[in-house]
Parts: structure tokens; sequence; C-alpha cells
């Protein structure tokens, strides 16, 4: 018997997804809409350059949803003083009742051209022991560590909050981290089975090494879900254009994590049609041109997706959680998108509330 009143805790969605559809007016509607479809979390990726700042949109999405956690995925520790970001935590953490999960980033090498350092290991460690001795009230004083020297960092000694910590990771040592200092680690888009079954191993044995229960971790893995209900240029624009917009950015990291042959991606960066493209390929290439960068990238590639008729993508979900990942992000596609694949996913719901 299917329950479709079931919370599916162990599924996830981005909120203005990619390049965020219609713009921000459309946030509200999205949320209320992943709840309603049973989502347990919805999770935002900010973005300076556009209309997806990360306090604006966790703060809309939380007033309008009561059950549904909402979560940055990824915001990043050293653009904003440790005092804002961690009061606009707690302040969304008492306006959703609980609900925020505050998930940070390590930033791109691009954002050395705005004055801003990715971070390092050692920042995001220090910056996670810091929110989390401010949430339970405690008045630091002469702060002196990797993210930087502060005379005196408090927020209000009356608070006692538990609020988590998520950490978006690639590398091995980013995964790591989270294992022994984060509450939720969110992976890449695009890691193959093999990617993420390692991915696990190397967040849970961190846990256990430093003395956490490694199931209070959860690992999400952040699986392109995008079946053949959509219409095939969009099927293509949140494929192949979003892999190589990745492969753009940090091809070399992504193909090396994956195992894959590094000379394909290097005749995708020599090709004339990519090279061609002035910006990223899912925002700035034709439809045409996406169908060329198609022929480019390998099918063992692009099958680390969730694709097809409703209920095969629902399958390939499933298959992730088989993998080990706690949770799924069903990513790249907006609620009403994922409605045909969320009811064939309940409709081979075996899990009890």
């Amino acid at each position: 018997m299917v329950d479709n009143d079931r919370v599916l805790d162990e599924l996830g969605f981005y909120l203005l997804a990619g390049a965020g559809g219609e713009g921000p007016a459309t946030l509200m509607d999205e949320a209320r809409k992943g709840e309603e479809l049973g989502f347990g979390t919805g999770f935002f990726a900010e973005r300076w350059t556009s209309y997806k700042e990360a306090g604006a949109q966790s703060g809309a999405a939380c007033a309008v949803t009561q059950r549904m956690h909402i979560g940055t995925a990824a915001t990043n520790f050293n653009t904003r003083h440790p005092l804002i970001t961690g009061s606009m935590a707690a302040t969304l953490h008492r306006l959703s009742g609980g609900r925020f999960i505050l998930g940070l980033g390590r930033g791109v090498p691009q954002y050395s051209a705005l004055g801003v350092s990715p971070a390092t290991t050692a920042q995001l460690e220090d910056f996670a022991h810091v929110m989390r001795r401010l949430w339970k009230g405690e008045f630091i004083v002469n702060h002196d560590g990797p993210i930087g020297k502060y005379d005196v960092l408090v927020l209000d000694p009356d608070f006692d909050e538990d609020i988590r910590l998520g950490l978006v990771a690639f590398g091995p040592n980013t995964l790591k981290l989270g294992g022994r200092a984060f509450d939720d680690v969110i992976l890449h888009t695009y890691f193959t089975p093999e990617t993420l079954q390692r991915c696990v191993k190397t967040v849970k044995e961190s846990a256990e090494q430093t003395g956490r229960d490694p199931e209070s971790v959860r690992v999400w893995s952040c699986l392109a879900t995008i079946g053949d209900h959509l219409p095939e240029e969009l099927r293509l624009k949140k494929t192949v254009a979003r892999l190589a917009t990745y492969l753009q950015a940090y091809g070399d990291l992504l193909v090396s994590t994956n195992g894959w042959d590094p000379t394909v991606l290097q005749r995708f960066r020599e090709d004339s049609v990519v090279t061609s493209v002035a910006g990223a390929i899912d925002h700035k290439a034709t439809p045409e041109q996406i169908e060329h960068v198609a022929t480019l990238l390998p099918e063992e590639w692009l099958s680390a997706s969730a694709t097809g008729s409703p209920a095969q993508c629902a399958e390939r979900i499933r298959k992730e959680l088989e993998y080990g990942a706690d949770c799924v992000i069903t990513h790249g596609a907006t609620p009403d998108q994922l409605q045909p694949v969320i009811a064939a996913y309940r409709a081979t719901d075996t899990r009890l509330n």
C-alpha cells in the first residue's frame, strides 16, 4: 500500500534550480510545492552575481513552509563577518522552528578575481567550531585562528541553539572534515556510484575516528534528476550543458575524482564550439551548440544521473541510497518538474513512517 503522506526525509531538492527559473518571485511557490510533494529538505545555492543571496532566500522559504528543512548548499564563511553569519543562522533557526541548516562551501578559484580566496580546510573547521560556541551562548575573547583574529565574538549569552552545519564536499580532505566537524555532507553532482561509495566511506570513517556516531552525519548524494517527460531541449540544458559547465569550471578535479579519461576533457576544452561560448555553457550556449557539446561527452559521464521515465528516475534515486547515501538531492529540476518522479518514487515506497 502506498503511503502518500509519508514525509520523504531522505529526499531534497534545490530551490531556484540552475539559473533560477523566472526569478526570485517564484521561490515561495517552489518552496510550498516542494513541501506539498513531501520533500524533507529544500536547498539553496548562493550566487553573488544574481538574485540568489542566501539570507533572503532562506528567510522567504522558511516563512512559507511549516515542516520542510531549509538549507544553504552552499554559502561561504569569508564573505560575511562571523557574527553576521552566526546571527543569520540563529535568526533563521528560530524563525523556522529549528528547520534551518547552515551549509558552507570552499568557493572556487574564480572567486580570487572578486577579492575572496577559497576557504582552506583549517578555516572551515575553525569557523564550524566558532559557530557552535556562539550558538551555545559562549563569549569568545581574543580568538586567533585560521579564520582570523577577533578581540570579541558573542551573539547572546542566553543562546542554547542546536543548528545543523552542512559542508559541500569534493576532495578527501573536505570529506574527512565533514565527518569530524559537520552534520550534513553534500556531495557534487555527476559523481559515479564508485565515487559515491568511496565518499560515504571516507566521511563515516572520519566521524568514527573522531569519536562521533557515523550515523549522525548525513551524506547527501546530489543526483541530477531529469526525466524524459521534460522537453528534449530542456533536458539537454539540464544534463549536457550543466555537466559541460562543471567541466569548464573545475574539470580536472571532477575527472580525476571519478577516474575518467583526461584526454576526453582535453578534447572538450580544445573544441572550437566550446571555446566560442562566452561564459557558462548552461547559461550562454545556444541549443545547437549544446547539441554539439553532447557529442563530446561520453555516455559513461552523463549516466551518473537519473534520466529516462519517471519510474526509471525513481529507481535510480533508490540506487543512490543502496550505494550508501543517507539522502539524495534530486538536482537540477523544480518541484513541478519533479512531481511525476516523486509519484513514481512513492508508488514503490516500502519505508514506514
